[in-house]
């Protein structure tokens, strides 16, 4: 009887809940209000033809790569940062290899590594989610292979320092060291100016965060020239749909719309964490468009909340089961309209919950 591979028969499996959801999407860290609106015009403008033939990535990763400031030889666009992921397990993992996270973190980074057969090694953030660089360093081996690292880190909001990463790339030379920069946008700080340095490191970027084009699926993944060939062997040749390509050239020429959406972004970050502050709510410091808070101690409380949320039109997301995220849940932030209604929901939801003004929650 055919049997799938005993390390995919091993996956936890992913269930994003994604059906169901209506209301404000502050539960994804989408941008909220979508893409530029040059995006949507020229989507009007394609044709059947440019539908209906293969799509050419070549002349937009071009283009991209004249924006980040890097060759085209050291850039590949991707579906998504997820299957820049994937590739670099592929591309980097056999049965056996040793591959190194962090917890709490993206999912998908133990998915994908698990999928390649290697030992996941999960170690834990320090206290406040601070990231453990010197009990990383003591961990790696010669059988580590990848290590992956969110930064800003999701759902935290942590931010961890160019010179701690490159202290990381230096102690591991025969192991990958994804670095991935989602919320770049959010924080305006990279390695991708340093990631010359060292020839292992790559990094990530994505479009589905403060560009709007998550429905579009296009990431990008940027890696020294000379291991570039070898992701590229394993990657398919039409990997980007035609849209995405057509789309993301006119996405990156209104940089208008995105500083103006991140100006909002950060704004409204700033809003929450004041309220949530206020009502005793521990909540971190967050580099991100998102902010990682604690409603409760156990994931009860944490759901309770999320539901009495959504009952208001406002979709949040429920943390408790990561790792150190007892009780917590992670709100996304957007514009000053979405703003508003989170916040007047906000009021209502911690009221109901009795978590009073000047409570002590740690």
């Amino acid at each position: 009887m055919l049997k799938p591979r005993k390390a995919v028969s091993a996956i936890p499996a992913y269930h994003p809940p994604l059906a169901g959801r209506e209301g404000l999407r502050l539960d994804f860290n989408e941008n909220t209000v979508g893409p530029s609106p040059r995006v949507l015009a020229h989507l009007r403008t394609l044709t059947a033809e440019d539908l209906a033939r293969y799509p050419e990535r070549q002349t937009i990763e071009a283009t991209v790569a004249n924006f980040l400031g890097v060759s085209r030889e050291e850039l590949l666009l991707t579906n998504g940062v997820d299957e820049a992921i994937h590739l670099l397990c592929q591309t980097y993992l056999d049965p056996g290899d040793e591959a190194l996270i962090v917890v709490p973190t993206y999912s998908m980074y133990r998915i994908y590594m698990s999928a390649a057969g290697a030992e996941v090694i999960s170690l834990p953030a320090g206290n406040d989610f601070q990231f453990p660089t010197a009990a990383l360093r003591q961990r790696i081996t010669e059988r580590t292979r990848l290590i992956a690292i969110a930064n800003p880190n999701n759902p935290t909001g942590t931010f961890i320092p160019a010179d701690q990463l490159l202290e990381i790339a230096c102690s591991a030379p025969g192991a990958a060291v994804l670095i991935d920069e989602a919320y770049y946008e959010f924080c305006g700080k990279t390695l991708l100016s340093r990631c010359h340095e060292y020839p292992n490191i790559f990094v990530t970027r994505t479009f589905s965060k403060a560009y709007g084009l998550a429905g579009l699926r296009v990431g990008v993944l940027i890696g020294d020239v000379d291991q570039m060939p070898s992701l590229r062997r394993v990657c398919s040749p039409y990997n980007v749909n035609a849209i995405a390509l057509a789309c993301l050239p006119v996405a990156l020429a209104d940089q208008g719309y995105i500083d103006g959406y991140v100006r909002e972004t950060l704004q409204a970050r700033a809003r929450l964490e004041a309220v949530l502050k206020a009502r005793g709510v521990k909540v971190w410091p967050s580099q991100a468009n998102f902010i990682l808070a604690r409603i409760g101690s156990t994931k009860f409380e944490s759901h309770a909340f999320v539901e009495q949320m959504r009952q208001r039109g406002i979709l949040v997301r429920d943390r408790s089961t990561d790792h150190g995220c007892e009780g917590c849940v992670r709100i996304t932030l957007g514009p000053e309209e979405h703003t508003n209604r989170l916040l007047i929901a906000l009021d209502e939801v911690l009221e109901e919950l009795s978590i009073p003004h000047g409570a002590s929650r740690s």
